[in-house]
């Protein structure tokens, strides 16, 4: 039995790491594990950092068990199950003082054993698989379930749980389920034989997920997607936003099949690049369907083309941005905010485009609904920027709710009817001083037939090179963006509104901030947060920016993006404005928000964000 290191009791509050080896099976293992602990009732994440590769190269696995229900990656590694005998040093140095590392000691590894401080625990994991079953494979795949049945052991995982969740799995293939079981059992009982079980780090019980989920964006976006009435998805494959088609797809499988004829009510369609996939879309949508397609940042560049026509000749369309470190190829498989000026501004010309920012999965699946009606109503693309944290990773979030009220918002849309009944139509005109025009659809009515072109025309639909014609089109355009503003969702106020200092943000970095605000709050540090959910900025936005001597703008990108549209779109002082970034390519954690706020009012003692603006 392994000598522990001094280490108190932490109940439903520590981080597990997993180091594997790509495509050697261990996710099933990792997200037992995971589910174990959200199906005990306690409030967990899981982040996985891959290689790009296939195969072949490391791969680490992130459980967050989080009593207060925290979303961030925590910044430290209290248990580190380092099955990866290439990263071990590495995996090594990453513990956190007083925290546990668990290999496989088939083999020795004495360079393990190099600090004092934390409790390396040593199981011949290899070896138990090798003598209880067959096949290469098969015990590659088996070892993982046996570190998950000693951590079972180790953490207080509730057994009854597990087996529920390996029938749930294995339940129709009865020899796949006794094998696991066997493997299982092989770690859970060794643990017990030869260790202190449990760990001080531990789970126990509790009732904090109860009306929560286990889910992640891509598949929440892609059941919006089926929720909005979308018929067609184009796309060419990418990383990290294929999965949000497999899971559009997988959707209307289940629910877009007619029953009685089998007849499949929707279009999936893999293009030859992402410009053909957008030209796709916008055919799809010019013919009155709802369509979309999912890319990431290097397809976003692809598409501005086709992006600037659907602007400029008003065709709906949605875009799914699931951000990745770039530029150029950069790092596919690798998480950050930096694509915000690219798609605010896409395409040459002059262009401005709605932005909606989801912080979780949750809000993936009701901003995919938005932003058809969205794209409907103003008749223009709107992008979705989720990000690989989001999009990819597992996250708690409440119930999605389904309301069989809900109708598609189609905007102006001539019926037969109503074309009939004029005398001419003509596409950009702005009838009802709203800078919207009526559209219709190919077929409905000949009255409603018009050209789309993507040169310059004028309010009538037909081509122009007048000056005074082309800026009539122009400027009713640039109006129906500030009137946009009217249907974003608002920005979302944390706090009185009344502190001196102030934090404002975008997507995914929400779950950090929010830990950070409390973490300030028990350093009696009061702000107020902002959590802006779209682009244009609503009157809410440019309140929070003048009501503040100095606000933080926390994004995940090098070149503080989000500053920069602050600066191009609102009335902000640049000055009042300190960036604090984040763009390693991991999720964002707490620390460097606190440790920027903090070093930052240090250097500026006339600002107190102990004492509020009403008591000063």
């Amino acid at each position: 039995m392994p000598k522990l290191a001094a280490a108190p009791d932490r109940v439903n509050d520590f981080v597990v790491k997993f180091a594997n080896v790509n495509g050697t099976g261990s996710a099933s293992a990792n997200s037992l594990i995971m589910k174990t602990i959200f199906r005990m009732g306690v409030p967990v994440t899981g982040k996985n950092y891959f290689p790009s590769n296939i195969q072949g190269l490391p791969t680490w696995y992130e459980i967050r068990v989080t009593r207060q229900g925290y979303a961030a990656r925590a910044g430290r590694v209290d248990i580190m199950v380092a099955m990866n005998a290439e990263t071990y040093a590495k995996d090594v140095r990453e513990v956190a003082s007083g925290g546990y590392l668990i290999y496989d000691a088939t083999w020795p590894r004495s360079a393990l054993l190099q600090r004092g401080d934390i409790t390396v625990i040593g199981v011949p994991l290899a070896k138990m698989v090798n003598e209880n079953f067959d096949g290469v494979r098969n015990r590659i795949l088996l070892k993982n379930i046996a570190y998950a049945g000693l951590l079972a052991a180790l953490l207080n995982l509730d057994l009854e749980v597990i087996d529920g969740l390996m029938r749930q799995n294995y339940g129709k293939k009865p020899k796949l389920l006794d094998s696991n079981t066997k493997a299982l059992r092989l770690g859970y009982d060794y643990a017990k034989e030869h260790l202190s079980c449990p760990l001080p780090l531990r789970v126990e019980h509790m009732d904090k997920t109860r009306g929560h989920i286990m889910i992640d964006g891509n598949t929440a976006a892609g059941l919006g997607c089926v929720y909005a009435g979308a018929t067609v998805g184009a796309w060419y494959p990418i990383t990290p936003s294929t999965s949000l088609m497999d899971a559009f797809k997988g959707f209307c499988e289940r629910y877009r099949v007619d029953s009685a004829t089998g007849t499949r009510n929707y279009a999936v369609i893999q293009a030859e690049d992402e410009l053909a996939a957008i030209g796709m879309v916008l055919g799809a949508s010019w013919n009155g369907a709802r369509a979309f397609t999912p890319t990431s940042g290097p397809g976003i560049s692809l598409m501005n083309e086709f992006v600037g026509l659907a602007y400029y000749a008003e065709v709906p369309c949605v875009i799914f941005d699931v951000q990745r470190v770039g530029p150029s190829t950069g790092m596919p498989t690798r998480t950050q905010q930096s694509d915000i000026m690219l798609c605010a501004y896409a395409s040459h010309g002059d262009t401005r485009h709605v932005l909606l920012f989801p912080a979780n999965p949750e809000e993936c699946f009701y901003m995919a609904v938005q932003a058809f009606d969205l794209a409907e109503r103003l008749q223009t693309p709107v992008f979705v920027l989720s990000d690989l944290d989001i999009g990819m990773n597992d996250w708690m979030c409440r119930d999605l709710k389904w309301d069989d009220a809900y109708r598609p918002d189609r905007g102006k849309m001539l019926s037969a009817e109503e074309l009939a009944g004029l005398d001419k139509f003509y596409r950009y005109v702005d009838r009802d001083d709203d800078a919207i025009p009526y559209r219709t659809l190919p077929g409905v009515n000949p009255k409603g037939a018009y050209f789309t072109r993507g040169s310059g025309h004028n309010q009538y639909g037909g081509y122009t090179e007048d000056s005074a014609e082309y800026q009539v089109v122009l400027d009713r355009l640039k109006r129906k963006f500030a009137n946009a503003v009217k249907y974003v969702p608002r920005a979302e106020l944390t706090g009185k509104g009344d502190n001196e200092i102030g934090i404002l943000s975008v997507g995914s970095c929400d779950g950090a901030v929010r830990e950070a605000i409390d973490a300030l709050e028990r350093q009696k540090l009061h702000l107020d947060y902002l959590r802006v959910r779209a682009f244009p900025f609503g009157s809410e936005v440019e309140k929070f920016l003048s009501s503040h001597k100095r606000i933080f703008v926390v994004e995940q990108n090098r070149d503080a993006q989000l500053r920069s549209l602050l600066t191009l779109e609102t009335a902000v002082e640049k000055s009042k404005l300190k960036s604090i970034l984040s763009y390693s390519g991991f999720p964002m954690s707490c620390e460097p928000i606190v440790d920027g706020i903090r070093a930052a009012l240090a250097e500026e003692p006339r600002l107190s964000a102990v004492t509020t603006k009403s008591t000063r």
